[in-house]
């Protein structure tokens, strides 16, 4: 016997090429309920967590942007953490099924843990920047591996509530970031968090032992390293041409042509050894080609590109605009918080059917993208007010639905590879939309500011802060100009997210009509 043969029996012994959820009987013994709820209590809080720690830096983006003199670098704040959490994400798939559910989620939030301790002690922009793509790699795993244990430990009919309380309690953390201090509270919160799950049994393969050798030929033949190593960079290619286009880069300049190239590339032979590798694939086509697979993942893509655009340019409007502190344009977003809560909570449970809801969303999502696209330096408080909790109430009733559909329709084997591939949307769709938002209120800065008021350079707004009184020496009319010109590149951000909203609402036609309350078939 070969050298390779033998390591490839090895692994079979060790239990490596079946999945660990569900695959023997008995080892699996069913978590008991005192098992359940401490696994709520504990990763709800972690979601609230990782899923959103971007909300935790939102309403700081002005404040940060001004003391390190970067406003060109807000884009980045957010697409750091979605760029690093993309690139990883189709990896946790198969990490989450063939490996333990715990030791692989805990060691993805000590990630996590230290990433927070990065951006915690930043006195840079690079700095902090380096630490939100660290938090983005720990995050990856985090999301799923959550996912992937309350799919493994909740009926179905309660999931929708379970997974809506914890993506909408999430949100509360933009509200909580600029009180508590921001990201050193995630190093106590996390311990504290994860200290319930070190109680829950959680169940693995019966004798699983690895070696050196075999953990070698595991990585090389299960977990698609070479499919790894062409996605990520075709990934951050693709952003860097985005935040280099927005940045003042030439979009037909050798630079970003390059990057896009180079993508393009990469993205080709990643394809190709997809369709090779099939089942072993890092996105394996058996799945993801399924229609309700991959509606939900561009209905889930489309559907947090809103939520991740609004999340950071509301906080833009309302401190710029209207002179809102951090803290006060934090409380400023409240109205979509507390409806997005409202409606996750409420939803599905009433008919058991997730396909009205999400059509439902996109519809609303559009109708709130537009009237918010609507403010002016004018607008009244109830006015924004009224407007957020329309957008707000659309992604409450939308945000799991995807993720419902997909754990409804999947074989329970392949639950944890297509919620992977969920997330990897998930994450992708926030970074290339907050790019593109930030492509969009830049070029909107460097042509309405010229417009409206001539004689403020718009290059000395976007490399300082958006203080409009510092660059108009107290000129209370000019001052109002440049407001308005800010105003209206921000309204061109939310024309994107109505359109984002629009794509979400035809695609939900592709996620299925299944009844979650009648066992899968």
């Amino acid at each position: 016997m070969t050298e390779k043969a033998a390591a490839a029996e090895a692994v079979e012994d060790a239990g490596l090429t079946q999945p660990i959820s569900g695959t023997n009987p008995e080892e699996d013994a069913p978590m008991s309920k005192a098992e359940i709820w401490l696994l709520n209590l504990s990763t709800i809080p972690i979601m609230f967590l990782s899923l959103l720690d971007a909300s935790i830096i939102s309403t700081a983006v002005p404040r940060i942007s001004a003391e390190f003199h970067s406003i060109s670098d807000i884009g980045w704040y957010g697409a750091a953490y979605q760029l690093a959490n993309a690139s990883l994400q189709p990896l946790t798939g198969k990490l989450f099924t063939y490996l333990p559910l715990k030791e692989t989620f805990l060691s993805f939030f000590v990630i996590f843990e230290i990433g927070s301790l990065i951006c915690g002690s930043a006195q840079a922009s690079h700095t902090l920047i380096i630490g939100r793509a660290v938090a983005g790699l720990g995050a990856a795993g985090i999301t799923n591996g959550v996912l992937a244990m309350v799919a493994a430990s909740v009926p179905m009919a309660q999931r929708p509530a379970i997974i809506g309380l914890g993506m909408g309690i999430s949100q509360i953390g933009g509200l909580l970031g600029p009180l508590i201090g921001g990201f050193y509270i995630n190093l106590p919160a996390g311990a504290l968090c994860a200290l319930p799950l070190f109680f829950i049994h959680i169940p693995r393969p019966a004798g699983f032992k690895i070696n050196l050798q075999i953990a070698l030929h595991f990585a090389w033949n299960k977990l698609d390293l070479t499919g790894l190593c062409l996605l990520a960079p075709a990934v951050i290619m693709v952003l860097m041409a985005l935040q280099y286009g927005s940045n003042g880069h030439p979009w037909s300049g050798p630079l970003v042509i390059g990057l896009l190239s180079g993508a393009a590339v990469a993205f080709l032979i990643f394809s190709w050894t997809t369709c090779y590798k099939g089942d072993d694939a890092i996105l394996p086509p058996r799945i993801v080609c399924k229609r309700i697979v991959l509606c939900s993942c561009l209905v889930m893509a489309f559907g947090v590109a809103t939520t991740f655009c609004a999340t950071f340019f509301l906080p833009v409007y309302f401190q710029t605009v209207e002179g809102a502190s951090p803290l006060i344009s934090g409380t400023y977003l409240l109205p979509t918080i507390v409806s997005q809560i409202i409606a996750a909570v409420t939803s599905v449970g009433k008919t058991g059917y997730y396909l009205p809801w999400s059509i439902a969303s996109g519809a609303l999502i559009t109708l709130g993208s537009g009237l918010i696209s609507t403010y002016t330096p004018e607008t009244s408080k109830i006015t924004w007010i009224a407007f957020q909790i329309v957008l707000g109430a659309g992604r409450g009733l939308g945000m799991q639905m995807p993720i419902i559909a997909l754990q409804n329709y999947l074989a329970d084997k392949d639950i944890a590879m297509g919620t992977s591939f969920l997330m990897f949307g998930h994450t992708m769709g926030a970074a290339i939309f907050l790019s593109l938002a930030q492509t969009i209120f830049l070029i909107g800065l460097r042509t309405l500011i010229p417009r409206y008021a001539p004689s403020v350079d718009p290059e000395s707004l976007i490399h300082g802060d958006l203080n409009a009184a510092n660059l108009t020496a107290g000129n209370r009319t000019e001052e109002a100009q440049v407001l308005l010109a800010v105003s209206r590149s921000i309204n061109r951000v939310f024309y994107m997210t109505a359109g984002a909203g629009f794509a979400a609402f035809v695609l939900a036609f592709g996620i299925g009509w299944k009844d979650i309350r009648q066992a899968k078939r």
